[in-house]
């Protein structure tokens, strides 16, 4: 049985397999996802691109679809790749998506979603999960909210993950469409009321550990995304208050982190892609801003290396050591 208290959400340029390892040495607990694949990237590209993961488990591969029959073979192949869960968007936003049929404005299609739900569940043992706005458009009452899950739970889904906002499918960007249309917790409170036997996960504005543990007096799981990518960290004090967990030491995680650089360096893989990820490593840190500015302006160098990471980290140490000193 997975545990859902705890998760990182899939988040498009963001949770890729090199910042998914950098979260699990900042939480053995939380479940993690991948960025969203396409079903026609994994049938018909190159899939072991997307399917390549390392040392992140548990961790749940997140499909963009809407045909039933593609949607089952990606399962199929996540399964085989060692994922533990396969989740269907059914709340993204972006024009992309759009055109191709899929993300939020299946909201639209409840039964469709159904039908894509059972056959990707009848073709894998693993879980299958959806994750969804709570409306579209001005498909945004509760009543049609708790009719689309109806019907997914009717098709045997027990797990939903919910981004507490609706999704305005024209005029908005993504961005904008993940802080304009407000939260409505209480829409999800309230279907978690109406299916008990069902979890349901709270996804959307969670930004603090206060916050967290507030949704999960109500609810079994919260899902956080854009906060924790902003500050890593975050994360490891989630996950110490949550499961009572000795608090992992930062400059051990770092330590980690750079030995994983320094071998994936020597395999190719460019600096730029690993270090993207820690622009918020040391957010709120004296020397942050300057740590940020030096790694921003060095790490896109064709021949970047380890060294570009640790001159950016001496802006912080300096200043840190000498705040050590003064104290």
């Amino acid at each position: 049985m997975l545990d859902r208290t705890l998760s990182v959400a899939p988040m498009m340029g963001c949770t890729d397999r090199h910042f998914r390892y950098l979260l699990r040495l900042m939480s053995p607990h939380a479940l993690l996802y991948t960025e969203m694949v396409t079903t026609g990237a994994l049938v018909h590209g190159q899939s072991e691109n997307f399917l390549n993961h390392h040392a992140d488990e548990p961790v749940g591969l997140q499909v963009g679809g809407s045909d039933p029959a593609q949607l089952a073979l990606s399962a199929q192949l996540c399964e085989q790749a060692g994922y533990q869960e396969i989740n269907l968007n059914v709340g993204c936003p972006s024009d992309r998506v759009q055109t191709g049929g899929i993300g939020a404005c299946l909201m639209a299609t409840p039964t469709l979603v159904a039908t894509c739900f059972q056959a990707m569940q009848a073709s894998v043992s693993i879980p299958v999960t959806i994750k969804s706005r709570i409306g579209i458009d001005d498909l945004d009452s509760y009543t049609h909210f708790s009719n689309f899950i109806g019907t997914l739970y009717a098709a045997g889904c027990r797990t939903f993950i919910v981004h507490a906002r609706k999704a305005i499918l024209s005029g908005l960007s993504p961005k904008d469409n993940r802080e304009i249309p407000p939260l409505k917790y209480d829409y999800v409170y309230q279907i978690q009321r109406e299916y008990p036997e069902a979890d349901f996960i709270l996804n959307g504005g969670i930004k603090t550990t206060e916050q967290a543990m507030a949704a999960l007096a109500v609810l079994p799981g919260v899902m956080l995304g854009r906060a924790i990518y902003q500050n890593p960290f975050l994360l490891t004090e989630l996950d110490s208050t949550i499961y009572k967990s000795a608090s992992p030491d930062r400059e051990a995680i770092i330590a980690q982190y750079r030995d994983y650089m320094i071998k994936q360096l020597a395999q190719g893989t460019r600096l730029k892609y690993m270090t993207r990820h820690l622009l918020g490593l040391y957010l709120g840190l004296p020397g942050a801003r300057a740590y940020r500015r030096f790694l921003s302006e060095n790490m896109f160098a064709e021949n970047a290396g380890i060294d570009v990471f640790d001159s950016a980290r001496n802006h912080v140490s300096h200043h840190h050591n000498e705040r050590a000193a003064l104290c």
